[in-house]
């Protein structure tokens, strides 16, 4: 009986010959190129228990390594579950991270040198922190929260690029003040401590490598066989670690889909893979093209699709799985419309769904809904920001204001974000005078006032004390328009490190939330309520929904799948557009793929939502959906005859022909009659059943 009857008849495995061609390789290097849903973990196992099982290899001569802890995790687990525990007890699943980390503490056990890691809870100083009081320290002023994960994002990405300091200036997402200061500074504290964080696990184990001849020379010997999971993410530092322990048997297999590759600004290096046969003479490809996981239109639509990046392999996605549901487009008038066709669509069938966001910022809208509307959620990632945000708590001081107008710290807060022309010396004044007064009635008592000041003071006061009294979206559009805090916004974004782009969407989350809440108490009552309710829904469920940024959503599938706030800037970013327009396409090529990955998660049902405005402003459709729109075209958006059709018009009916444009349906009410496919698609007025 051959290797593959046993694992067909002993473990349930059956390979197609694409895949058996892969697990058959034994000697010297191979990149397997394979496409979501390719079933990637089980040739990676087989091959495992081939080279055991078949050639006889040493167990612990094969060195398994991944991209994340779960992932490692779950390829342990699954080869234990197929081949037992026995055979599995020897073999090394491992992250780059945690094998980095084994060779430091052997190098510094023979040298007697002591590494202390920075990051995690019993850290004895804290690598945020630290990093957050250089940055202050050479610009005068508190990084926002959002420019601090830039911060940290470009230590990771010079150490995971390899970077030199002279290097530094040509990547434009090293764009922070003072940035060289910063990161000197950094790697020179960490020297003088012996202090590492996880960046530096990698630098450090390719310095002893270097370095030691009979470190390296040991661990060639021990791992012989290499494997690669995940090689798309792979950065600079991961490859010339991997290529320093495989050289010169070159015995490296790595698995990869370089369409999948998301993860640039981690310095993740996809280039790598397109230059394999340049770095490895001998090297063999594999494709594995065929998707087990989703419905033909999905396949088909998703392939079509990230062709239109020219950074790549060439490959054709396929399934021989069957149609199902078309990939649908579906377009409102506004975010609003967007949200609550998400709660009517979801409210009696919300199992094996998820909802994907390009940003995290979308999770406190649609959480906000799913409460309203009793639908279960699982999320994963609840490190927001939005709560402690500088222009939420700005408007948390603007509300509390109008409940107590005694209160001297919210106003020293925001008094100079409104229309007042009120001064610092001013606000010294009013300290010193009684406490139980209002700060309004304190700063009329202010020598010199003019005229036309004191007229201001008391109409500010009087918009103060109307707030409490007001809807919450009232009350959020006085503070915004009539105090003119939004003006405030506008002069001073960029110097809180922000554009005012991504203020607005701030500001627009409040209004969704604040939409029928009688008083402004309430709305921060119910950002309370939001914020307990994200970590009370972390605990994993089929039958929840599943809410997640397309980056977390790798490696995950999901019977329907909608893909929401699909509107140009910000998927695409900005970032990556202004790129583009100046010649760099790299950037949006990676958006075009995270866009993919988030399409081939789908399994029956795949939704791609998009609006004409965002809080009474225009926004556009992303530039992704025009390219799919032009796909689905040509394939008539997947609409077939014989389909079941509900017309928001005429009800229920069947599809009798498609010709380009036009639909000939039959309506159970309304008999025959002619329809325009575009124009049904485009008001959301036909849906398919």
């Amino acid at each position: 009986m051959s290797f593959f009857d046993k694992l067909s008849n002993n473990f349930g495995i059956k390979l197609n010959s694409r895949q058996k061609q892969a697990v058959e390789h034994k000697n010297g290097p191979a990149l397997v190129l394979a496409v979501p849903g390719a079933g990637k973990t089980t040739v990676l196992i087989s091959r495992t228990a081939n080279l055991i099982l078949n050639y006889n290899i040493n167990p612990q001569s094969i060195l398994s390594v991944t991209f994340s802890k779960a992932s490692a995790l779950d390829m342990k687990t699954r080869f234990s579950k197929v081949f037992g525990n026995e055979l599995a007890r020897n073999v090394r699943f491992s992250t780059i991270h945690s094998f980095s980390y084994s060779v430091i503490k052997y190098y510094s056990k023979i040298n007697n040198k002591k590494y202390i890691l920075i990051e995690g809870k019993n850290s004895p100083v804290n690598k945020i922190v630290l990093l957050k009081k250089l940055y202050m320290e050479l610009n005068n002023s508190l990084p926002s929260e959002e420019k601090l994960d830039e911060l940290l994002n470009a230590v990771g990405f010079v150490k995971n690029m390899l970077l030199k300091e002279e290097e530094f200036c040509k990547y434009k997402k090293l764009n922070i003040n003072n940035f060289k200061k910063i990161y000197a500074k950094y790697e020179s504290f960490k020297k003088q401590n012996n202090y590492i964080d996880f960046d530096d696990m990698l630098s450090l184990t390719i310095y002893i490598l270097e370095n030691n001849p009979l470190i390296l020379s040991n661990l060639k010997d021990r791992y012989q066989y290499i494997q690669i999971d995940e090689g798309q993410d792979t950065s600079r530092a991961q490859h010339k670690i991997i290529r320093l322990l495989s050289e010169p048997r070159n015995n490296i297999f790595i698995v990869a889909d370089d369409d999948q590759s998301i993860y640039g600004f981690r310095g993740a290096y996809p280039e790598y893979l397109l230059d394999f046969e340049k770095i490895y003479t001998n090297a063999k490809k594999f494709f594995m093209e065929q998707n087990y996981r989703s419905s033909n239109n999905i396949v088909d639509t998703s392939n079509k699709f990230i062709t239109n990046n020219t950074i790549r392999y060439t490959k054709n996605l396929y399934t021989e799985n069957p149609d199902d549901l078309p990939v649908t487009i579906v377009k409102f008038k506004d975010e609003k419309k967007q949200y609550e066709y998400l709660f009517e669509k979801l409210k009696n069938n919300y199992s094996n769904s998820a909802i994907l966001f390009r940003n995290n910022i979308s999770t406190i809208a649609i959480v906000d809904g799913l409460l309203k509307n009793n639908i279960g959620f699982f999320i994963r990632d609840t490190k927001l920001n939005f709560f402690n945000h500088w222009i939420v708590r700005d408007i948390s001081s603007f509300i509390k204001l109008s409940y107590d107008d005694t209160d001297i710290n919210n106003f020293e807060k925001i008094y100079y974000k409104i229309n007042g022309y009120i001064s610092k010396k001013q606000i010294n004044f009013i300290k010193g005078k009684d406490s139980n007064k209002s700060v309004f009635n304190r700063l009329l008592e202010f020598d010199d006032l003019k005229s036309y000041q004191k007229s201001n003071i008391k109409r500010i006061r009087d918009k103060f004390q109307s707030l409490k009294k007001l809807k919450s979206n009232i009350a959020l559009d006085i503070i915004l328009y009539d105090l003119e805090y939004d003006e405030f916004l506008r002069k001073n974004s960029k110097r809180y490190g922000q554009s005012y782009e991504s203020i607005k969407i701030i500001i627009s989350t409040l209004k969704l939330i604040s939409e029928g809440l009688i008083n402004p108490a309430l709305l921060l009552d119910r950002l309370d309520y939001i914020k307990k309710s994200l970590y009370d829904n972390r605990e994993y469920s089929e039958e929840k929904l599943r809410l997640s940024t397309f980056h977390s959503a790798k490696g995950l599938e999901f019977e329907k799948v909608f893909m929401v706030d699909l509107i140009d800037n910000e998927f695409p970013t900005s970032t990556s557009i202004d790129e583009y327009e100046m010649g760099n396409k790299n950037p949006l090529e990676e958006e075009r793929r995270l866009f993919y990955v988030g399409m081939t998660r789908a399994k029956k049902d795949l939704k791609l939502i998009t609006y004409k405005s965002r809080d009474g402003e225009e926004v556009y459709k992303s530039r992704f959906i025009e390219e799919l729109e032009k796909i689905l075209s040509n394939d008539s958006m997947g609409i077939n005859s014989g389909d079941k059709i509900i017309h928001k018009s005429f009800g229920r009916g069947t599809i009798l022909d498609v010709d380009r444009d036009i639909l000939t349906i039959k309506f159970e009410s309304f008999g025959k009659k002619k329809v325009s496919l575009s124009l049904s698609m485009e008001n959301n007025l036909l849906e398919v059943v």
